[in-house]
């Protein structure tokens, strides 16, 4: 990230957003940004930041799936939430959404915690928060990456219908508020974590987007 003007940002999502670049926060947080690259270790690497919008544009979102702030471990954040680097260990919460998955749509997920097969099909992946220090989780809170997160699902909310939203734990619930639920359809249940996985289990979810998804002409998420 260099400044304001030079945003690395996938063409569709940067026409919608492109005003967010020219507000007061958007030049202090790429300034804590970029300060935080420069003066230590910071995960996804830089190229990856945006990668939940390169992935998926915005035109083709189907699904929208809000995590908080990307794992902090060497090699772990590749840019989309809950996902890992191909070839690191699956962390908890995302071995419970992948039995989740077996248990609602009787099949087996693929055993990757990339999940850019999931975000070429329409399912943006978007952490509230996209940086964070090495080893210090939540090091990029309150920085202004909310705010941006916030217009990200304002934008998809005012120009966008029939989108699902997958809302778990509650800080993902608070993040979707301002979704319109007579016109998308919003899922919502504790987070897969182990410390709420059992209130997790069984809501169905990925069959419930499914069924909604193609009840509106447009096919259904491979949750492989």
């Amino acid at each position: 990230m260099k400044n304001m003007k030079n945003v690395k940002l996938e063409s569709s999502w940067k026409k919608v957003v492109r005003s967010e670049f020219e507000k007061p926060y958007w030049e202090k947080l790429t300034d804590f940004v970029r300060s935080q690259y420069l003066n230590g270790k910071v995960f996804p690497p830089p190229k990856n930041v945006f990668r939940a919008f390169d992935l998926c544009s915005f035109d083709k979102v189907k699904v929208v799936i809000v995590g908080q702030d990307p794992y902090h471990g060497k090699a772990q954040a590749n840019g989309l939430s809950f996902a890992v680097n191909d070839g690191q260990t699956i962390p908890p919460s995302l071995k419970n959404i992948f039995k989740e998955i077996q248990s609602d749509l009787g099949i087996t997920p693929i055993n990757s915690g990339d999940l850019s097969r999931w975000a070429k099909q329409g399912v943006l992946l978007l952490n509230s928060v996209l940086t964070v220090t090495a080893n210090q989780p939540a090091s990029h809170k309150a920085q202004g990456w909310e705010q941006f997160t916030d217009a990200v699902i304002n934008i998809l909310n005012e120009k966008r219908t029939n989108i699902v939203y997958m809302l778990w734990g509650t800080y993902a619930k608070q993040k979707g508020a301002m979704v319109d639920a007579d016109n998308n359809l919003i899922l919502t249940s504790a987070h897969p974590s182990p410390f709420s996985a059992q209130a997790f289990f069984g809501n169905k979810h990925f069959s419930s987007c499914n069924l909604y998804l193609t009840s509106h002409g447009m096919s259904p998420i491979d949750w492989k």
